[in-house]
C-alpha cells in the first residue's frame, strides 16, 4: 500500500496540485500562468533530481560489467517513477501553454477544447514526441526487451536529467524578476556545461564503455550493436543536439547584441546571453 502510495502517478500530480495551492499564498501578483509555470517547473526539478540520484546509484553499481551487472532501482524507477512522470508532465506542459494564452486573451483559450489541445501539439511538437516516444520507447525497452542486461546504461539515461534543476531555476529566477543577478548568469552556464555533458557527451561516453568492455574500438561500437539499437541512440540524441545548437545560436545572438550596446564587461555580457537563451528556448526533460 505505501509502495503505491509513493508513486509516481501519486507524488508527481500530487506535488504539483500542492504547488498551485502554496504559491499563489506566497505570491499575491501571480497570475494562474504564473503559478502553472513555477508549479511545473518545481516538480520537473524533483523528479530530475531523484532521476539523477537513481542514475548515479546504478551506474556506480554496475561499472565491473556494464553489460551483465543488475541493480534493482533500474527498471523499478522507470515503472514506479519515470513513466508516471512523463505522462503527468504531457498535462502539466498543457496546462502551462492554456493558462499562457488564456492570459494573454486568445478567445480560443476560454474553456478547454480540442482546438487548445491541437494549439498545444502543433506549438510543442518535438517535446510532446519526445515524450510520447519515451512512454512507447523505454516502457517496452526496460522492461521487455533488454534480456536482464544493460543496467549501466539505463543508469547512464538517467543522467540526462542533471540539466533539469537548472532549466527550471534559470525560468523561476526570470519569474521573480532576478534575470540580472549573478545567480541568474552563473545558472546559464551550468546548463550549458551539464546539458552538453549528459544530454550529448554522454552518448559517446557509454559506446565508449561498450567498446572497452567488448575490447573494441570506439569507431567499431556501432557495427557491434544492432540496428534498432543505433536507431533507439540516435532518436533520442537527435533532439538533444537540435536543442543544444539552438541554446548555442541564441546566446550568441544575445551576446553580439548586448556586446553592440557595450553597457557590461564582455564575461558578464556573456553569462547573461546564455542564461537568457536557456530559459527561452530549453523545457528540460
Amino acid at each position: 500500500m505505501l509502495q503505491v502510495l509513493a508513486c509516481g502517478v501519486v507524488v508527481f500530480p500530487g506535488l504539483f496540485f500542492a504547488f498551485r495551492r502554496i504559491l499563489p499564498s506566497i505570491f499575491k501578483q501571480w497570475t494562474d500562468a504564473d503559478v502553472v509555470l513555477v508549479s511545473e517547473r518545481l516538480v520537473s526539478s524533483i523528479h530530475a533530481v531523484m532521476a539523477t540520484t537513481v542514475g548515479c546509484i546504478v551506474v556506480a553499481s554496475c561499472r565491473g560489467n556494464v553489460v551483465s551487472d543488475r541493480h534493482w532501482l533500474a527498471p523499478y524507477f522507470v515503472i514506479w517513477y519515470g513513466v508516471p512522470y512523463m505522462a503527468y508532465d504531457l498535462y502539466a506542459m498543457y496546462l502551462s501553454h492554456y493558462y499562457r494564452f488564456q492570459v494573454k486573451g486568445h478567445e480560443d483559450y476560454k474553456r478547454h477544447s480540442l482546438s487548445t489541445v491541437n494549439s498545444f501539439v502543433r506549438k510543442e511538437f518535438l517535446l510532446v514526441l519526445h515524450h510520447i516516444a519515451l512512454l512507447t520507447v523505454l516502457l517496452p525497452v526496460t522492461l521487455f526487451f533488454r534480456k536482464d542486461q544493460g543496467d549501466f546504461f539505463v543508469g547512464c539515461l538517467f543522467l540526462t536529467e542533471l540539466s533539469t534543476p537548472f532549466v527550471s531555476m534559470g525560468k523561476i529566477l526570470i519569474q521573480l524578476s532576478l534575470q540580472d543577478c549573478r545567480l541568474h548568469k552563473a545558472n546559464g552556464g551550468m546548463v550549458l556545461l551539464t546539458f552538453f555533458a549528459c544530454r550529448i557527451a554522454l552518448f559517446p561516453y557509454m559506446y565508449w564503455m561498450y567498446g572497452r568492455h567488448y575490447g573494441i574500438p570506439l569507431y567499431g561500437v556501432p557495427f557491434h550493436l544492432s540496428l534498432a539499437a543505433n536507431l533507439g541512440n540516435s532518436c533520442i540524441l537527435a533532439p538533444q543536439v537540435y536543442w543544444f545548437v539552438l541554446l548555442c545560436r541564441k546566446g550568441f545572438r544575445l551576446y553580439q547584441r548586448s556586446r553592440c550596446r557595450g553597457d557590461a564587461p564582455a564575461p558578464v555580457r556573456a553569462a547573461a546571453a546564455t542564461a537568457a537563451a536557456v530559459t527561452d528556448n530549453t523545457k528540460g526533460e
